[in-house]
């Protein structure tokens, strides 16, 4: 971590001057699988054992900006077999990714009300399996590219974070985003196994499973870039 960095800081959900429907069923109704950013930290190095009552060689794995959470629900509901944990600031789409997950039978998904850049406190080395990051804010204005999630910090906490032979796949419609990551990827630790500049033109269109945004962006025209990051 660079010495000058400084953490973004979030709202505090207890702080809120009014709480709504969101915010008292993320520590009511779903607090044993959906964390508010206090209480997360606390299971750095425990998701396994303290969340999912899970043993430690159970494949784990991540999705950073759960949106609404099609894929998240999806993912849990078809791989029984691997734990899924998600991150999402904002408290609608949070619950609503929770909720689709258990309401589709999910037993393996729980959830936390984290900023991605401050992922190094939620995760220890070796905790995690394989990390989504889909349509991230682009960041796209001349001063913003600091804020995007796919940098060589957080790339580099991930890969701590990783099991080997484990990937971070990383989809975006905003083609300047896609070129800037390439860049910072260069100096990564992560071999690229798959990437394209049009995911819906490639062969791996069939294994493609589409969010509600993407969805919205292919019918509009947009080509959607798409990468796949291995730690070996």
């Amino acid at each position: 971590m660079p010495q000058d960095y400084q953490r973004p800081r979030i709202n505090i959900t207890r702080t809120l001057p009014k709480q709504n429907d969101y915010t008292l069923a993320l520590d009511g109704e779903y607090s044993h699988i959906a964390f508010n950013e206090e209480r997360a930290p606390a299971n750095k190095g425990k998701w396994r054992s303290e969340i999912f009552k899970a043993d430690e060689s159970m494949p784990m794995d991540v999705e950073i900006g759960t949106g609404a959470g099609t894929h998240f629900a999806h993912y849990a509901n078809n791989n029984p077999d691997r734990l899924v944990v998600g991150l999402e600031l904002k408290y609608k789409p949070l619950i609503q990714s929770i909720r689709r997950a258990v309401k589709g039978g999910s037993k393996n998904a729980a959830i936390a009300r984290f900023h991605a850049f401050n992922i190094d406190e939620l995760f220890t080395a070796g905790e995690i399996n394989n990390v989504f990051i889909h349509f991230p804010d682009p960041w796209t204005s001349p001063k913003k590219p600091k804020n995007r999630v796919v940098n060589t910090m957080i790339l580099d906490w991930l890969h701590e974070m990783q099991r080997p032979g484990s990937y971070i796949d990383f989809k975006t419609d905003s083609r300047v985003y896609f070129l800037w990551a390439l860049e910072e990827i260069k100096n990564s630790k992560y071999k690229v196994v798959h990437q394209t500049l049009n995911l819906h033109a490639s062969e791996h269109k069939e294994q493609n499973f589409m969010t509600t945004f993407e969805k919205i962006f292919v019918a509009q025209g947009t080509e959607i870039n798409y990468i796949r990051l291995l730690k070996e």
